[in-house]
Order: C-alpha cells, then sequence, then structure tokens
C-alpha cells in the first residue's frame, strides 16, 4: 500500500490538537486534509480514496456517533478511527458496531495512531474492492430489458420455466429464451452464480 496516495481526514474542533496531528500524520508519510467541524466536511464535494477519518467523538456542531450514523446513512464507505478524551465502554461499543475501524483514547501514542491508520486504510482497500464488484455486476444487469430482469428475479426463486411462464402470463418458450439472454448478459453460468449475483447488488427474488 502507498502511503503518498493516502489521504487521511481529520475532523477536530481543537486547533492546536489539529495541528499536531497534522504535523504527526504527515511526517509519516500521509496526506492530510483537516476541518474544525462534521459541517465543513460534508460540505467536501467528494471524498479521495484511499483514505480514513479521524473523528473527535464530541463536536460542536455534529456529536461525532452521529456524523457516523449520517456518512453510513448517505453511503460513505469511509472507515472511521475515532479520538476521544471523554470516551466510555458504552460510546466506544457503540461506535465499533456501526463499523468503526478503532477508538483512540486521547492523549495516543505516535504508534498506536499509525497502526490504526494503516488498519483502516486496509478497510478501505477492501471496500473499494467489493464497491468495484458491485459497480460491475450493476453494469451488467443495466444491459437487461424490463422483461429480463423481471425474468432474473423469477429464475432466482428456482421455480421451472414452466411456472415462472405461468406466473407472469406468457409461455415456456418464451421464458426459456429471455432466461437464455439473463444468463448470456450477465456472465454467469448457473442458477446459484445467478443467485450469487443477484445478491452483491439486493436485487430479491420474485413474490
Amino acid at each position: 500500500m502507498s502511503t503518498s496516495r493516502s489521504v487521511i481526514y481529520i475532523i477536530e474542533d481543537d486547533p492546536s490538537f489539529r495541528k499536531s496531528m497534522e504535523r504527526l500524520i504527515k511526517a509519516s508519510g500521509f496526506n492530510v486534509i483537516s476541518f474544525g467541524s462534521a459541517h465543513s466536511f460534508l460540505a467536501e464535494p467528494s471524498i479521495r480514496r484511499p483514505s480514513c477519518l479521524l473523528l473527535d467523538v464530541r463536536l460542536p456542531d455534529i456529536n461525532g456517533l452521529d456524523l457516523q450514523q449520517k456518512l453510513i446513512e448517505k453511503g460513505f464507505g469511509i472507515p472511521i478511527i475515532f479520538m476521544t478524551g471523554h470516551g466510555s465502554i458504552r460510546m466506544s461499543v457503540k461506535a465499533m458496531k456501526l463499523g468503526a475501524v478503532d477508538f483512540l483514547p486521547k492523549p495516543f501514542e505516535a504508534k498506536d495512531l499509525r497502526s490504526a491508520i494503516l488498519k483502516a486504510l486496509e478497510r478501505d482497500s477492501q471496500n473499494r474492492k467489493k464497491e468495484g464488484q458491485v459497480n460491475k455486476v450493476k453494469s451488467l444487469v443495466d444491459t437487461l430489458t424490463p422483461r429480463e430482469k423481471e425474468v432474473l428475479r423469477w429464475v432466482i426463486t428456482g421455480k421451472l420455466n414452466k411456472q415462472i411462464a405461468r406466473a407472469i402470463g406468457t409461455t415456456e418458450k418464451t421464458i426459456k429464451v429471455h432466461r437464455s439472454r439473463v444468463m448470456q448478459k450477465t456472465k454467469v453460468s448457473s442458477v446459484a452464480d445467478l443467485v450469487r449475483l443477484a445478491q452483491k447488488i439486493n436485487i430479491s427474488p420474485a413474490a
């Protein structure tokens, strides 16, 4: 992993602590972008990758845990390392359950910070691989016609062609054609593969 390409985002309202964090992280070879509030971070037009977020739990505008929840809802997959001088076990457990990489109590050692950052960047690498797979599957499914997408949802129920034909009011021969096209366009060779493909992008079986 190249540290020179990685961006470490910091949200910390204490200017002196924020500056010391910037120096420490830059000394480790990472790029740094820092913010004094959650709102200024949310105003960023885009998040560069690979990256991770060092997030203070107590911020003047949005609580760190609330911001974590907001980022999840927005679909931002950036791994989060929490920093706090007022942490609690209950708070850290909640943060970790929501996917935080680490929870560092202030003051922390430089080696602990670097270790947490490397772990977070590895998590980001894994996330980006999954995102790439999902995007590839979406692009394949987007080549299907509306009728083929409907047939796909019926095929992954495990029903036979004649059962699907009856359910959607067409002929078994037509279903065979649609089914063949679905398999070709999605580049799978079995129903089991098609089920796994559908699961990757949350396509549910037909009711």
